[in-house]
């Protein structure tokens, strides 16, 4: 089997097997699971090589040819690097799993969601087709909202899972309009083919309509402002799953979109400031917001948006490139592209390993809240060691991985001052402005990690029972700690193999052949950007320290104005309405829902065929009727007229009866003993049921006999009485197509039956009668044990 698509669908059959283990094994379940992502993360590891020499694989399998849909598969730079990320992470969250969940959890539905998870995540960073892309990333939703609700007994995991799927289901949903519109505007469903020819469509109307669906997608997923507000919620998951979803995949999963559709889109300036100033507000309005929290998991779910931003405003700046062409002065510009991809790889090894700390520090001492941790250096020296490491990453000070991308983001952004395009001159100075500042509040919640968590008073209580975990639950974080320190002094490793054949893919054509590598420094002198730093180092520690002086400002902003009080409102009253019009219909009455139903019937079919003026009749190819025929119709028209006024349901019986061997005589005149035969078997058989069902029913009072009129019903009845008639003789009258019952003449040349109707039933639409005897079957034994329940009920009242 094709490695591509042998990596997407792994997970998936492990997903199927670990119950089985689960249930026939005492091992942990998750060293089983384990096997997957660092199986497939090795894998992958092969193709570095081959990829960074400029090589891609594709494979395709058809799923519905008819319609052009397959699954195709591409790996080229682009998607290495997340799929390497998916499972490196993966496995490293899978071992951190085993020491965090105890066996008393329901770790199966654990590890299969998670698995599901996974290979969700790389068929969405695999897919070219749009359809096969869409459906992954509908998978991620529903998976991530099954890992976040994991602890559904909390009211928190359900309401956070529940607004996570509502935001990111909704975004998917616009992205889904936008796929389509695409490929109205190309005709194909593959990226790379839409990529290859996207000067065709760049001046078609659904353009920017379907940039604008495609991006509320991404940024839905990737919580940017304002559609950020699932994430903290997100964090009520179990660690392992926030360290997972929240570090290196699902969020990433929108970053990887904007990536992969920037040469698609960046022609038009709209893609630029629509990526580049909602990157840089959520960078911003994320970091601010990360200071004012008190639960260390909520204050890393701000900073992970606020770094989600950071990463979408480099690649904004970085379609720049493409926009200008082959302008020399402007090729700068994908170095921005080259810093968001680096900052991918490092966001996820320092947020990975906080995530992992946070959760150990949660796990030993039984609290997140910062209001309450402190001094824990003492006891917990290998985390603190690990949350310094991260932290100090993330605040983008040295010798740190987050240094090195910062400076090049600060880079990114003085150079938008030497821009003649999009006329930005009135706004480029703002830009690093809002960088720098929001780096300030960065390096404050960073500090406030090491130094709230670590430092300060010690819980004299605490002493007994406060210590570092087993080393299992340390190895995940230290591989990730080791890797941000690595990464700093060796960063072209990772620039030369992973980040320049990425950068190929974002800029797929030959003009950019030559500028797309780019020699990281640890060191490049007294520069703008260093000025920057010691800035933010020298404000942030004065903010910092004089915190409880200013704080106040948060005052300004309460949180009944905020987004979440808008989503909660928004909820709240649609749930109200929804409530008000559901108890307005739903009356408990069989009788009203039949009402509902054929209204709702008359007004649609019967006011389309009156909009439409389809209404026609055509009698010169119908067949004479012959008198037989209207005394038979005369019968059938008195029977269903004594039916209304019956006094007895035996007599009801009757008359229903004489209208079914009724219809059974007509098919025999007409020539159709088959259905004649059909007919009267059915007639029978219904007959027969009517008399065994009403036999239980109560007697028919007086009351039941001298019902009055209800004169709405009986308009109704008439009205899809009429409509029926007129539809059906429409139909008969105007026949746009062939019929198609010449095909089933050859039922003997076909099939081998000379009976038609049989040969239709049995095998033309074969599953369909199969599919209808199974409803029946279902029917039939729920019947039955209503039956016996209400037997096993009257037996205990009269024991009783």
């Amino acid at each position: 089997m094709n490695t591509i698509i042998f990596a997407v669908f792994i997970p998936f059959l492990a997903a199927i097997i670990i119950p089985f283990i689960h249930k026939n094994t005492k091992i942990h379940s998750g060293w089983f699971v384990l096997l997957v992502p660092s199986a497939l993360f090795l894998l992958l590891i092969q193709y570095i090589g081959p990829i960074s020499a400029g090589n891609t694989y594709s494979y395709s399998l058809d799923w519905i040819p008819t319609f052009d849909i397959s699954l195709n598969f591409y790996l080229d730079g682009l998607s290495l690097i997340f799929a390497l990320l998916i499972t490196g992470i993966g496995a490293l969250v899978a071992l951190y799993s085993i020491y965090y969940l105890s066996k008393n959890e329901l770790l199966a539905h654990f590890y299969i969601y998670l698995l599901l998870f996974m290979g969700s995540m790389l068929g969405v960073v695999f897919s070219d087709h749009l359809i096969g892309l869409y459906t992954f990333w509908e998978l991620t939703s529903i998976s991530s909202f099954l890992l976040i609700a994991f602890w559904f007994h909390r009211k928190g995991s359900r309401y956070g899972a529940q607004k996570s799927l509502l935001i990111t289901i909704t975004g998917g949903m616009a992205m889904l309009a936008g796929l389509l519109m695409l490929q109205h505007i190309y005709s194909t469903f593959s990226i790379r083919e839409m990529i290859q020819s996207f000067s065709d469509g760049v001046d078609h109307s659904l353009f920017i309509p379907a940039m604008i669906l495609i991006l509320i997608g991404a940024f839905a997923k990737s919580a940017q402002f304002p559609f950020h507000i699932w994430l903290p919620d997100a964090m009520e998951a179990p660690t392992p799953v926030s360290a997972y979803l929240h570090s290196a995949t699902m969020v990433k999963a929108g970053i990887y979109l904007v990536a992969r559709f920037t040469p698609l889109f960046a022609g038009n300036q709209t893609w630029f400031w629509l990526v580049t100033s909602v990157g840089l507000i959520t960078l911003f309005w994320a970091a601010f917001t990360a200071i004012r929290q008190t639960d260390l998991k909520a204050l890393l779910a701000y900073s992970t948006v606020s770094q989600l931003g950071l990463i979408m405003s480099l690649i904004g700046v970085g379609s720049i490139a493409l926009y200008t062409g082959t302008d020399a002065n402007l090729v700068i510009y994908t170095q921005a592209v080259f810093a968001a991809l680096f900052h991918l790889i490092n966001h996820a090894t320092f947020k990975g390993a906080l995530f992992m700390v946070i959760g150990i520090v949660d796990y030993q001492v039984g609290t997140r809240d910062i209001r309450r941790l402190g001094g824990l250096i003492a006891l917990m020296p290998v985390s603190f060691t690990i949350a310094l490491i991260g932290s100090f990453s993330m605040a983008g000070l040295p010798p740190f991985n987050g240094f090195l991308s910062k400076e090049m983001f600060f880079t990114a952004m003085l150079q938008l001052k030497n821009l003649e395009v999009f006329s930005i001159d009135s706004v480029a100075s703002l830009f690093p402005v809002i960088a720098w500042t929001a780096s300030i509040f960065t390096f404050i919640y960073s500090m406030i990690i090491v130094f709230k968590t670590f430092f300060g008073p010690l819980d004299k209580k605490s002493l007994g029972h406060i210590q570092e975990p087993k080393p299992g639950m340390l190895i995940s974080p230290l591989i990730l700690g080791l890797f941000v320190i690595t990464i700093f002094f060796f960063p072209n490793v990772i620039g030369e193999y992973l980040i320049t054949p990425a950068m190929a893919s974002v800029y797929p054509f030959d003009a950019f052949a030559q500028h797309l590598s780019y020699d990281i420094k640890l060191w490049h002198g007294f520069n703008t950007e260093l000025l920057m730093t010691m800035g933010i180092i020298i404000v942030g520690s004065l903010l910092y320290a004089s915190f409880g002086s200013w704080k106040r400002i948060y005052k300004l902003f309460p949180e009944k104005h905020s987004l979440d009080a808008l989503y909660n409102g928004t909820l709240e009253r649609i749930e109200s309405f929804s409530e008000s019009v559901t108890r307005s219909y739903m009356t408990d009455s069989m009788q009203d829902y039949i009402r509902y139903i054929m209204a709702f019937f008359i007004l649609v079919t019967g006011g389309y065929f009156l909009y439409a003026g389809a209404f026609s009749y055509n009698a010169s190819e119908d067949a004479a009727m012959n008198p037989f025929v209207w005394i038979i119709v005369l019968i059938m028209f008195a029977a269903a007229l004594s039916i209304l006024f019956a006094t007895s349901r035996l007599s009801a019986i009757v008359f229903n009866g004489v209208i079914g061997f009724s219809i059974a005589t007509l098919f025999v005149v007409f020539r159709a003993p088959d259905l004649a035969l059909t007919q009267l078997v059915i007639e029978t058989v219904t007959t027969a049921l009517f008399l065994l069902s009403f036999y239980f029913l109560p007697k028919w009072s007086k009351q039941m006999k001298n019902v009055e009129i209800n004169w709405t019903n009986l308009l109704i009845a008439i009205s899809v009485g009429i409509t029926f008639t007129l539809v059906t003789l429409s139909v008969h009258s105007e026949r746009l197509f062939t019929s198609i019952s010449s095909y089933f003449e050859n039922a003997y040349e076909l099939v081998g039956g000379r009976n038609i109707v049989n040969a239709i039933l049995g095998d033309f639409r074969a599953f369909d009668t199969m599919l209808e005897i199974i409803v029946l079957f279902i029917s039939g034994i729920g019947v039955y044990a209503i039956i016996k329940s209400g037997e096993k009920k009257g037996e205990k009242k009269h024991e009783n």
